[in-house]
């Protein structure tokens, strides 16, 4: 309707920043909204019971692993990502490795070069093999 404005998109808080002349070595795990302008050479994760977001700029590189619920990528990732909630492949995203996903949006430009893994939020953290576990399962069975 006329006269009625809309109301601004609200963004994430952003608890800690990670900037473009910083170099990171070691895995860093956090809690709320993580900003990353530089380079991490490492995993990066989020604490369990919390609702974090991970947001990695088109400046912004991580080397390992991303266990993050909430993930926006405009950026490279070498390793595989792991989005138990969300994750958001900007136009510049550039991932070496497979993408674990609830849900996800892809926009035109963004690049993985990996396998596309649909999860449901139990499943999201792969497994061992249904066949290791099968073997397992029958291993103990036969000890008794």
């Amino acid at each position: 309707m006329l006269g009625m404005k809309k109301k601004p998109k609200q963004t994430a808080q952003i608890d800690s920043l990670i900037g473009q002349n910083t170099e990171i070595h070691g895995d860093v795990i956090f809690s709320g909204g993580l900003h990353v302008d530089g380079t991490v050479k490492g995993s990066v994760i989020a604490e369990q019971g919390n609702d974090s977001l991970l947001t990695l700029s088109e400046r912004g590189t991580i080397e390992g692993e991303v266990k993050v619920p909430n993930v926006v990528i405009n950026g490279k990732v070498i390793g595989d990502v792991y989005a138990l909630a969300h994750i958001e492949l900007a136009a510049e995203a550039r991932i070496n490795g497979n993408v674990y996903y609830s849900l996800i949006e892809m926009a035109m430009g963004a690049e993985v070069n990996g396998n596309l893994v649909h999860k449901t939020d139990e499943s999201v953290v792969p497994l061992k093999s249904s066949a290791h576990k099968q073997q397992t399962e029958e291993k103990t069975v036969s000890e008794s």
